[in-house]
């Protein structure tokens, strides 16, 4: 609690050290994967830029995870080509305290930051290694990954929250993974990777919904450097890929989904965006309204498509560089129930250790919203923690 209010950090971040891992991994994954060794890689730096020390802790890296931006050769605009032996640059701390070191990875590092900023609950969008060419290797770590969260977040289970992690590659496998974790305390919502072209309406995904709905979680859409879509048309530029790929990937997710009626199929599923912006929302809602009577190529739908922007069902993260006059305007023309606060904790965007003191202090911010903001939109969003 920070200054009379509760707080609910809607977007943060965890990944499981490869020694943590490993102890959750199945045995027969000796016999998918002898060279497991082969597949870790030093951590010398943590995404804040913590620099380490030796002896360093690993993560795994099993492959590729469909190429993007994050991992093209970087161009500066204004430059025909990138620059030969370019060093991607870390992305600019923009807080005023590192995190602690190994808060990526230890809960109670965690939780001790959690402390200093005043957060009462986090929802935590887990990495998981994924790219093996064995699918089976991929479907493993998915398992291996909620076992550790059932630990990590068993340490304060109504604190730590956590998304379980699915892919639509293995949709049996994943249906089963809500139905083991749905009911705990910490996993509240599904994050589903597709792979390049698979898209969110495609019917052979309608399992995964129903066994969201029938857990009572919430399906979340969040943006990540590789496999975004337009990421292959970003002319090679870090700068036009992270500010264009997260809102666009989080738009093109928006319209599929309440475009193609999962809402109405599955009338209490709930829908999120994390860390893709908020001030278009209102100027989306009324284009995809407009588009779907215009140009069709969508079923026809019980209600209008801002309906279901608007009717409590759907949830935003904000995004603090766009700031109280956004806040004030997309909850104005949308409803004071529909966005809720976010740090990127530990990425480097977050303001830590104020990023709850930069909202409460927001002179030109709706004091009426922020309880809203600050703790009751994340639990109608995830449940009560």
């Amino acid at each position: 609690m920070r200054n009379g209010f509760k707080v609910y950090d809607s977007d943060t971040h965890v990944t499981a050290s490869a020694e943590d891992l490993e102890l959750y991994l199945a045995s027969s994954i000796k016999e998918l994967v002898p060279e497991l060794g082969a597949f870790k890689t030093p951590v010398r730096r943590t995404s804040a830029g913590s620099v380490l020390e030796p002896p360093y802790p690993h993560r795994f890296s099993l492959g590729s995870s469909g190429g993007g931006w994050g991992s093209d050769a970087p161009r500066t605009l204004g430059e025909a080509a990138p620059q030969a032996n370019t060093d991607r640059r870390p992305q600019k701390f923009m807080g005023s305290k590192l995190p602690s070191a190994d808060g990526e990875w230890v809960a109670a590092s965690r939780l001790k930051d959690m402390d200093e900023e005043g957060v009462d609950v986090q929802l935590m969008v887990p990495g998981v290694p994924r790219g093996h060419a064995d699918a089976r290797v991929d479907a493993e770590f998915m398992r291996a990954n909620h076992r550790f969260l059932n630990d990590f977040c068993g340490t304060s289970p109504h604190r730590l929250k956590a998304l379980l992690t699915l892919d639509a590659r293995f949709i049996e496998d994943s249906v089963q993974e809500i139905k083991t974790w749905g009911k705990t305390t910490w996993a509240v919502g599904i994050w589903l990777n597709l792979p390049l072209d698979f898209p969110l309406d495609h019917p052979s995904l309608e399992p995964v919904w129903a066994a969201v709905e029938e857990e009572g979680l919430c399906v979340v859409h969040h943006s990540f450097s590789g496999g975004y879509p337009g990421y292959r048309d970003l002319w090679q530029s870090p700068f036009l890929g992270r500010t264009a790929s997260h809102p666009w990937g989080a738009m093109r997710a928006v319209a599929s989904f309440m475009g193609a009626g999962i809402m109405d199929r599955y009338p209490s599923i709930r829908f999120s965006i994390l860390e893709s912006g908020f001030g278009w929302l209102p100027f989306w809602s009324a284009r995809m309204q407009d588009q779907m009577e215009y140009m069709g190529y969508v079923p026809e739908l019980k209600h209008a498509i801002t309906d279901y922007m608007t009717g409590g069902r759907f949830f935003a993260s904000i995004v603090l560089h766009e700031g109280p006059e956004m806040v004030n305007m997309v909850s104005n023309m949308m409803g004071s129930h529909l966005l809720m606060y976010s740090s990127d904790y530990p990425h480097p965007e977050t303001r830590f250790p104020g990023s709850v003191d930069l909202v409460l202090n927001w002179e030109a911010l709706d004091k009426d919203l922020l309880p809203s903001i600050m703790w009751d939109n994340a639990v109608k969003c995830f449940g009560e923690p």
